[in-house]
């Protein structure tokens, strides 16, 4: 069986998929300093819930935007598992070419989006991940990472309205039961929801003007949130990070 991990700013989600069968999938806070025993401890814990073997493992794949996490993951596969971990990066024979500059600097978790969206849905694709930060990524018809869009993401932007002013709470990102909010929560969360919704549309719209009917595609955890919002997004895949990790680890290896 294949592990697949994706470290993002915020959270850290984790795979395990037999053959193309993603059999189990956990989402956990990312914390920076957590050391390769603390991983090896908490993985073997997940499995011992899942009734999953140990040695059943029968690979690593990481995709990281936090390069502290990079040395803790790496002692954590050889010393728990036995394994050398493959850690995923833009300026490897993803199968994509990268027309990015430098391609380097393209986060993996992006490219690793790509790379499932185009093996699912052709192209031209947009994709849409619902992260710290907001990505939309574009793929052209002959499979070619061509770069896209980084915006603040929605817990950003509502954190940032609780830290600048002073007389305004931190409230919960949900959808407010009407636009024209009767109170200070309510009218902060459909300024959050709706002008986020807005803000997706109006890139989405700007992109298709360079793109010939792309295909949309939403992931990340706020992705199932905000879609009913979007007008421009066709599909959610919650999972299309893992499975792309899961494509990318399979043709290196």
């Amino acid at each position: 069986m294949l592990m697949v991990i994706d470290v993002g700013n915020t959270n850290t989600v984790l795979g395990l998929y037999r053959d193309d069968e993603l059999l189990h999938c956990w989402r956990l806070s990312t914390a920076r300093e957590r050391t390769a025993d603390e991983w090896g401890i908490l993985i073997r814990t997940l499995f011992q819930i899942g009734e999953i073997p140990n040695e059943t493992l029968t690979g690593i794949a990481v995709s990281s935007v936090v390069p502290p996490a990079r040395t803790a993951l790496e002692e954590m596969g050889v010393r728990y598992f036995g394994l050398q971990p493959l850690f995923i990066e833009a300026t490897m024979d993803l199968g994509m070419p990268v027309r990015y500059n430098p391609p380097g600097d393209v986060g993996a978790d992006r490219v690793v989006n790509a790379v499932a969206a185009y093996a699912e849905f052709g192209g031209p694709v947009i994709v849409v991940d619902f992260g710290t930060a907001t990505t939309f990524d574009a793929i052209s018809s002959q499979g070619e990472y061509l770069g896209g869009v980084i915006a603040p993401g929605m817990g950003i932007s509502s954190e940032a309205l609780f830290i600048r002013a002073a007389r305004l709470p931190r409230v919960e990102i949900r959808p407010p039961a009407k636009v024209i909010g009767d109170s200070t929560v309510g009218s902060m969360q459909s300024g959050l929801y709706w002008g986020y919704a807005g803000l997706v549309d109006g890139i989405l719209r700007r992109m298709k003007q360079e793109l010939e009917n792309p295909h949309v595609v939403s992931t990340g955890g706020l992705a199932e949130l905000i879609f009913p919002a979007c007008e421009e997004i066709d599909s959610v895949e919650k999972n299309l990070t893992l499975e792309g990790m899961r494509l990318v680890y399979n043709r290196l290896r």
